[in-house]
């Protein structure tokens, strides 16, 4: 009897309510993205945040930093870092804009058309094994919940 109550009160301790089961699984998502992201790191040299940017850059060649960070939904500070390291690595290059020398347009290398291209282990491929599994109708009432999240996180109080 004592080992049937100890389960059930472990059930229990699990439902916080909604609010704090929503985190729950928020918590769970950033630990894996996290998690995977030095995975990345570690296999391919580049981590999630700059795949994500090798990505973007590679459907929109020529991109400024302050577009690729409103693509991103990031603070163009966060980006300059990212794009600091890929430069280094030799997969993105800055060139100056024509119209405007004092803006910088990012296109990838040739290395970084090679990084660009889509690999397994990665976050975007665990995404897009994840959203096969549910309808169009799921992923769009989980899109507006994130979208929703992230503009009300995004708000200054």
């Amino acid at each position: 009897m004592a080992v049937r109550e100890s389960a059930t009160k472990e059930k229990d301790d699990e439902n916080l309510g909604p609010v704090l089961d929503f985190m729950q699984l928020l918590w769970g998502l950033q630990h894996g993205l996290e998690s995977r992201s030095k995975r990345m790191e570690s296999t391919s040299g580049v981590t999630a945040p700059q795949r994500m940017v090798l990505r973007m850059l590679g459907r929109r060649p020529r991109s400024t930093a302050g577009a690729v960070a409103k693509i991103l939904r990031v603070h163009p500070s966060t980006l300059t870092g990212v794009l600091r390291r890929l430069e280094l690595r030799g997969l993105v290059k800055r060139e100056a804009d024509e119209n405007d020398r004092r803006r910088a347009l990012f296109t990838l290398t040739k290395a970084g058309i090679e990084a660009d291209k889509d690999k397994g282990a990665t976050v975007e491929g665990s995404v897009k094994k994840a959203l096969r599994k549910l309808t169009d109708n799921q992923v769009k009432a989980a899109a507006d919940v994130l979208r929703t999240l992230s503009d009300e996180l995004a708000r200054e109080d």
